[in-house]
């Protein structure tokens, strides 16, 4: 943890990733850089990520992952799927809010779909990373990493389906921000190490946004041009 008893605005998503770097240097200063996979989720995850892996000098891959939205709230997410199927659904949330079940297999088939799509927009037909198979990716320190974590259920359906298809060694989660109560949550998936610059009390939490001089919206070239770098690399 970097800074716990005071809450700061990060500059922007480069200034989180040079920030992050730094501490995860330190964490794994005795670990093999090709012991180590950094995982950036899309959109503004990638920014980071690519940054905390040239600073680290270890792979960096892509993987995709979809919240589900709440009925008549897609702010609100009631949980995630990645792209194998793996999902995490906030029982709590849904409970509270009375969700059927009809209503949540249909969000996971229909972002299931969507993220076909995505995946054919920005790799076309090549193999993502957990179709790949490539045994030089398993068994691997994994870092998670996304612009944020305010619910934390797109990093928990993501920390499941790794355990699921890679068998990662080790689980590190790192992420510029992220409610003293999400992370209670990503501590009970039993993940080795979470990284985090600011965490805020829930009372206190509004949005990722609003703990960042600048958020602007990652545009799919920008992405695009990182997934081109992956893949030349």
């Amino acid at each position: 943890m970097i800074f716990g008893k005071f809450q700061l605005k990060i500059k922007n998503r480069e200034s989180a990733g040079n920030i992050l770097s730094e501490t995860l240097k330190d964490i794994l200063k005795k670990d093999n850089r090709k012991d180590i996979v950094v995982v950036g989720l899309p959109r503004g995850g990638l920014i980071i990520a690519e940054i905390i892996a040239t600073k680290l000098s270890c792979r960096l891959e892509l993987m995709f992952v979809r919240r589900l939205r709440a009925p008549q709230n897609e702010e609100l997410a009631i949980g995630a799927v990645t792209e194998d199927g793996t999902a995490y659904l906030n029982e709590q949330t849904i409970q509270i809010l009375g969700i059927s079940r009809d209503y949540i297999n249909n969000e996971i088939s229909h972002q299931l779909e969507e993220m076909r799509h995505q995946v054919r927009k920005y790799i076309g037909e090549k193999k993502t990373f957990l179709e790949s198979k490539d045994p030089n990716i398993k068994n691997k320190i994994m870092i998670i990493v996304d612009d944020g974590a305010a619910t934390g259920s797109t990093i928990i359906s993501v920390v499941r389906s790794l355990r699921k298809n890679m068998n990662p060694r080790r689980l590190i989660v790192s992420v510029p921000i992220s409610p003293k109560g999400t992370l209670k949550l990503l501590r009970d998936e039993a993940i080795d190490h979470i990284e985090v610059i600011t965490r805020p009390q829930d009372s206190s939490f509004g949005s990722i946004e609003q703990y960042y001089r600048n958020f602007n919206q990652i545009t799919d070239s920008q992405v695009l041009d990182i997934i081109h770098r992956i893949i030349m690399n």
